[in-house]
């Protein structure tokens, strides 16, 4: 008995490619901002390193992959605000004319509802916002995971086999610290590197006297990055103007250099800014 030859055309024909694949080769970088565990200021980070890019002249976009505490549509001021489709997908949110945003926050009719999802559906949801959010081309995706080390985290490492980088947002404390621990080694582990942490809430500035209040003590954040060495790429002292800012929608990054916090976060977009010149 023979084997069934099959016709010439379908051995030279390609398979087709995932969608995700074509969606995603538009995009030069793709970063992932993680914590160890909440209240570190993750998103905040996240936001203004997007906003922080764009305002140089790059093509960003935001993806809030925080299912149960989406809160990029906040820091924006856009919870108001519904996304589109049209033959490419799902369209963004345009921030300014070169940062988009998207989050499950967008799809909700009342703020105040909880989502109450099983692991399936949750992975169901960030993989279809990998395939079907139409970006375009972009130089950066910063992608806001949820906190910890668990399905959503997993979930995006995975559908994104190449994913750039990895940006890990802690605070001094001893028990923040225990968390971005394991949050380094979950990257290394999916073989994403770790770009570097960031320190956040590093102490308090005196409206008085200007000096450093270390609230959350401190020496923790050196000692993870000698023993990982992962660089600590900026400390944030605590600074109101950056609460306040976004209570009101509106990112603080790009509106003035007039606060600590400001100026060192420059150096966090500087070193994602570094990873597309070493392209």
């Amino acid at each position: 008995m023979t084997d069934k030859i099959q016709p010439l055309e379908s051995l030279s024909k390609k398979p087709e490619e995932p969608k995700i694949v074509v969606n995603l080769r538009r995009i030069k970088r793709k970063i992932m901002v993680m914590s160890g565990k909440g209240g570190v200021g993750k998103s905040t980070v996240a936001a203004n390193l997007a906003a922080g890019l764009a305002l140089r002249g790059f093509q960003v976009g935001l993806l809030d992959c925080d299912i149960h505490g989406p809160t990029v549509p906040i820091i924006f001021g856009l919870e108001s605000e519904r996304p589109e489709v049209d033959e490419h997908g799902i369209l963004p949110i345009q921030v300014f004319s070169n940062l988009s945003v998207m989050s499950v926050g967008f799809l909700l009719e009342d703020k105040d509802s909880p989502i109450i999802w099983r692991g399936p559906v949750k992975m169901g949801a960030i993989k279809q916002f990998l395939e079907e959010v139409y970006w375009g081309e972009l130089d950066f995706l910063i992608i806001d995971l949820p906190p910890g080390t668990g399905d959503e985290p997993l979930s995006v490492a995975q559908l994104i086999p190449n994913c750039d980088g990895s940006v890990v947002v802690t605070t001094p404390q001893d028990v923040a610290l225990v968390s971005v621990r394991k949050s380094i080694r979950f990257s290394d582990k999916l073989k994403v590197p770790v770009i570097g942490i960031v320190d956040n809430m590093n102490g308090l500035v005196c409206p008085h006297c200007g000096e450093l209040i270390e609230v959350f003590g401190s020496g923790g954040v050196e000692k993870a990055s000698n023993d990982f060495n992962v660089p600590v790429l900026a400390k944030l002292p605590i600074e109101p103007k950056v609460a306040e800012m976004e209570d009101k929608g509106t990112v603080i990054q790009g509106l003035d250099h007039s606060t600590e916090w400001q100026k060192n976060f420059e150096k966090v977009v500087d070193a994602i800014q570094k990873t597309l010149k070493e392209e």
